[in-house]
C-alpha cells in the first residue's frame, strides 16, 4: 500500500495540502521508514543514507500523480542520516530533504555526501504545559498586556568555554529571568536550520528543523515547555520571504526552478543574496503554509513573527529590473494571497495564537481580518514609531525642541493597525550602535535618556518588544559571537536602568489603562511647550459598560469628574530641572507618583522625590478641570495616578 493517498495527491496539486509535514519527509513506522519528496521534474529519485550504504540502487522511489516520489526503506530508523539523490538528464544532485525535521552540521567529516544531511527523527517528548495551552487567548491579548523579550539563543548567555548554551541549558535561567523582569512573551530569532551562523537564522535551508547548534528537536520542545510552565509565551521568527542558496537545499531542487521564481529578474533578492519563493506554485504554498502550522503544532509555539513582509508585498522591492503583476502593477498578488492563506489556515487550526508582521511600509490592513480585506495578521510592528522615536531621542537635548514632531507624529496613526512597538535587534547591529550608544550625553545622561525612552515606549499605545541587553543598557553593539555584557548589571547606572524596566513592566501588567488599545485610552495633555521640551499625556482604562439609565430627580448636583484608573505621564526631555511646572490634570485632589525615573534606585539624581502632588480645581489648565505644580527632574519622567 502506498504511503500517500489519492486525496493527498489531489490536495497537493490544488495547493491546499496544509498538513504536508505529516506526509512528506521521513516518517518512521514499525520495521522501517517511509520517505516522500516533491520533485515533479526529476527523472528518478532515490533515498540514500546510513541504512543502505549511500547506495542509490538500494531504495529508488516511485513517482506519484502529483510529482511526489515515495518509498519505504526497511530498517531505516531514527537517528540515521539520509539525502535524496535527484537525476534529470545530465543533472545529478544529492539534496537535503525539504521536510527534514533535523539536519546535521553544514560540514561532516567522513560523510560521503558531506554536510547538511537530513536525519530521520521521531519525537519521544512528553509535554507538561497542558494548563498553559488551555489558557492561551490569542486575539484576546488585544485587550491584555503583551510585553515581548526578543532573544538570540546563541548569544544571550555563553558557557565558560565560550560556546553557546543548549536549548536545555538555557531553559530554566531564561524562564526565571523573563519572569523576574515581567515580560509576558519571549520571541526567538529564527532557530530553523541555517548553515551561515552570521545570518542569525534569516537565511534558512532547513525549514522544518530546529538548528543542530543548540540540541535536538526534543531539546527545543523542552525549552518551549519550560517557558510555558513558568507562564511565559513563546513566539518564533519565521522567514517566508526568501531562502538560502546552499546547493544541497531548495535551490534548483529537481533540476528546475522548483521553489524559486522561473523569471531570473524576480528570483534573486539583492539585499540578502538569497532566492525568493515563487508563491504562485501550489507546491510552494503547501510547503510554506504547512511549515507555519508545523511549528505551532509540533512545538506548541504561541505565535509567529513574519520577517520582511514588505519585501514580499512589492515586486519591485529593492529591484531596478522587475516584472509587473498581471494587471501591470507592483503588488505581488501571489504573495498577498499566500499571506492571507497562511493566516486563515493557522487561525482555523490554532485560534489562540499570535500572528505578527514585520511590515515597514504603509500597506493598509495588515492587521485587519482577511474577510474585511486585510492580510489577517493580529499585530503589526510599528516601524514608523521606532524610527521617529529613536530619531527624537538621539538628538542632543538642546536640539530636541526643533524635533518634537518626531515624538508626536506616531500618534496620528497609532490606531490604524494593531501595533507592537519594536526596539529590536535590527536597531543595534551593523554599525548602528546599542540603544545606550544612541543616547546623547555622558554616562549619567545616557542612562537617564534610556529611562525616558522606555517610559515612552511603555506609555505609548501598542504592545511592547525589546531586544535582549536593552533592559540594562548594554553598551556594546550586539555581537552574535559573544554574550551580553552581564557584568554591567553590577554598575549603578546600568543596574538602575534594569530596575526601571522591571518596574515599568510591573506597572504595565497591573494597570488596565496602559493596555487599553482603543483611541479613548490615550490623550495628549500638552505637547505645545516645545521650547522647554516638556510633554504630557494621559492613559485611560476602557470605559465600563453603561448601566441602564434611570430617571434622575430634579436639582441633583452632578458628581465631579472622576480620574479613577487614569495614569498621567509627564516628560522633561532636557537636563534642566523644571520647578513648579504646572500642567492640567483630569481631576482635582491628591495624585500619587507611581514612578519617578530620577529616583536614586534607578540611577537618577534624586533631586525631587515627592510621593504625592495636589491638583487644584481653581486653576484649570490644558482643557482639564484641575492642575498641579510639579517639580520635574532633569531628563526625567513622572508617572502619576489619582489616590
Amino acid at each position: 500500500m502506498p504511503w500517500l493517498t489519492e486525496d493527498d495527491h489531489r490536495h497537493w496539486l490544488s495547493g491546499t495540502c496544509f498538513d504536508a509535514y505529516t506526509r512528506l519527509g521521513a516518517h518512521t513506522v514499525p520495521g522501517g521508514t517511509w520517505f516522500a519528496v516533491w520533485a515533479p521534474h526529476a527523472e528518478s529519485v532515490a533515498v540514500i543514507g546510513d541504512f543502505n550504504g549511500w547506495d542509490a540502487a538500494a531504495h529508488p522511489l516511485e513517482r506519484g500523480p502529483s510529482g511526489i516520489w515515495e518509498g519505504f526503506a526497511k530498517g531505516a530508523s531514527a537517528g540515521q542520516h539520509y539525502k535524496f539523490r535527484i537525476r534529470r538528464g545530465p543533472y545529478r544532485a544529492d539534496k537535503t530533504d525539504p521536510y527534514a525535521r533535523a539536519l546535521e552540521a553544514p560540514v561532516s567529516e567522513g560523510n560521503p555526501v558531506a554536510g547538511l544531511s537530513s536525519i530521520v527523527t521521531a519525537s519521544t517528548y512528553s509535554w507538561g504545559d497542558d494548563a498553559w495551552m488551555r489558557a492561551r487567548k490569542g486575539p484576546g491579548t488585544l485587550a491584555e498586556p503583551v510585553s515581548i523579550y526578543e532573544v538570540h539563543l546563541g548569544s544571550w548567555r555563553r558557557r565558560p568555554d565560550g560556546y553557546s548554551t543548549s536549548y536545555r541549558e538555557v531553559a530554566e535561567p531564561l524562564a526565571r529571568y523573563v519572569v523576574e523582569h515581567g515580560f509576558t512573551h519571549v520571541e526567538f530569532m529564527p532557530v530553523q536550520e541555517h548553515p551561515y551562523y552570521a545570518s542569525w537564522g534569516y537565511q534558512v535551508v532547513g525549514y522544518f528543523a530546529p538548528t543542530f547548534r543548540y540540541g535536538t528537536p526534543d531539546d527545543f520542545r523542552y525549552l518551549v515547555d519550560t517557558l510555558h510552565r513558568h507562564g511565559v509565551g513563546v513566539l518564533l521568527d519565521w522567514v517566508p520571504a526568501h531562502f538560502a542558496t546552499d546547493p544541497q537545499g531548495l535551490v534548483f531542487f529537481d533540476g528546475s526552478t522548483l521553489y524559486e521564481h522561473d523569471d531570473p529578474r524576480m528570483r534573486y533578492h539583492p539585499d540578502w543574496g538569497t532566492f525568493v519563493f515563487d508563491y504562485g506554485k501550489p507546491g510552494v504554498r503547501n510547503f510554506l503554509v504547512s511549515n507555519a502550522c508545523y511549528w505551532l503544532d509540533e512545538f506548541h509555539l504561541d505565535g509567529l513573527r513574519f520577517d520582511a513582509v514588505a519585501s514580499m508585498l512589492y515586486r519591485d522591492y529593492s529591484r531596478k529590473d522587475w516584472t509587473p503583476n498581471r494587471w501591470g502593477g507592483r503588488e505581488n498578488l501571489e504573495a498577498i494571497d499566500l499571506l492571507k492563506t497562511v493566516n486563515e489556515a493557522v487561525y482555523a487550526r490554532f485560534p489562540e495564537v499570535l500572528m505578527v508582521a514585520e511590515e515597514s511600509t504603509a500597506w493598509p490592513g495588515v492587521s485587519r481580518p482577511t474577510w474585511e480585506g486585510g492580510l489577517g495578521f493580529l499585530y503589526k510592528w510599528n516601524m514608523g514609531w521606532m524610527h521617529d522615536t529613536l530619531s527624537f531621542m538621539r538628538q542632543d537635548p538642546v536640539h530636541r525642541a526643533h524635533h518634537t514632531n518626531d515624538l508626536t507624529f506616531p500618534l496620528v496613526y497609532a490606531w490604524s493597525e494593531h501595533y507592537a512597538l519594536p526596539l529590536s535587534h535590527d536597531e543595534v547591529v551593523h554599525g548602528k550602535g546599542s540603544l545606550w550608544g544612541k543616547m546623547p550625553g555622558d554616562a549619567w545622561q545616557k542612562a537617564a535618556n534610556l529611562r525616558l525612552l522606555f517610559a515612552h515606549q511603555w506609555g505609548h499605545p501598542g504592545k511592547k518588544l525589546l531586544f535582549m541587553g536593552g533592559e540594562f543598557g548594554q553598551r556594546a553593539e550586539w555581537n552574535h559571537d559573544g554574550e551580553l555584557q552581564w557584568d554591567l548589571l553590577g554598575e549603578r547606572l546600568h543596574g538602575g536602568v534594569n530596575e526601571w524596566l522591571r518596574e515599568l513592566n510591573a506597572l504595565y501588567r497591573a494597570t488596565p489603562a496602559l493596555y487599553n488599545e482603543d483611541p479613548s485610552g490615550f490623550e495628549w495633555i500638552d505637547f505645545s511647550d516645545w521650547q522647554q521640551t516638556v510633554a504630557s499625556y494621559v492613559r485611560r482604562p476602557s470605559p465600563a459598560p453603561e448601566a441602564p439609565k434611570k430617571k434622575r430627580p430634579k436639582r441633583v448636583v452632578e458628581p465631579p469628574p472622576s480620574a479613577d484608573g487614569h495614569v498621567v505621564f509627564v516628560f522633561n526631555f532636557t537636563p534642566v530641572p523644571r520647578a513648579e511646572y504646572r500642567i492640567g490634570l483630569p481631576a482635582a485632589g491628591t495624585w500619587r507618583v507611581l514612578l519617578n525615573s530620577d529616583d536614586e534606585r534607578f540611577g537618577g539624581s534624586g533631586l525631587w522625590s515627592a510621593a504625592t502632588v495636589e491638583a487644584v480645581a481653581d486653576e484649570p489648565m490644558h482643557g482639564r478641570p484641575a492642575s498641579a505644580a510639579l517639580n520635574l527632574p532633569p531628563l526625567g519622567v513622572l508617572i502619576l495616578a489619582p489616590v
